[in-house]
């Protein structure tokens, strides 16, 4: 499998834009939105005990939440499994996949998909803007069989 990265200065990570994020690649996976609210997370743990849990880092969380609040959670569910994201007090983003009937490694297989479709998204978004303010034209987008994105683009010069 090979990759093409792209770095692209990210200069505010906002709440709205991880959300958005969450939001489009939970529903490519076939999670419907469960709730988005401000509480501490000690009550989402008091709630999951009573079922398998996984907790995960979301991979180079920092460039996605930067600013995303320490008391935020967005929370998606799909037959029986519930994943919320939440960032720790190191600003760490986590997420906590629970699920009755799945073992712990099911559920960290899928957070972990879920994880890396999200950051997939949240990078897009982010160069897809980048593109619009510089001006280039996107000719061409593919998605190929491992969800990698592959965009042409192409810049006029006057």
């Amino acid at each position: 499998m090979g990759a093409i990265t792209i770095l692209a200065p990210v200069l505010v990570a906002a709440w709205p834009a991880f959300s958005a994020a969450v939001v489009a690649a939970a529903t490519s996976l076939g999670y419907a939105m469960a709730k988005e609210m401000k509480h501490g997370l000690a009550d989402e743990r008091r709630q999951t005990k009573a079922v398998n849990s996984v907790q995960l880092q979301v991979p180079r969380s920092e460039v996605v939440t930067d600013q995303l609040g320490r008391d935020q959670t967005i929370t998606v569910a799909r037959e029986g499994v519930t994943v919320t994201f939440s960032r720790d007090a190191r600003g760490k983003a986590t997420l906590c996949v629970t699920g009755e009937g799945h073992s712990q490694a099911a559920l960290q297989a899928m957070g972990e998909e879920l994880s890396q479709r999200v950051v997939q998204r949240y990078v897009y978004q982010k160069i897809m803007n980048e593109i619009k303010t510089r001006q280039f034209l996107v000719v061409e987008e593919e998605t190929d069989a491992n969800h990698a994105i592959h965009l042409k683009v192409r810049h006029w010069e006057s």
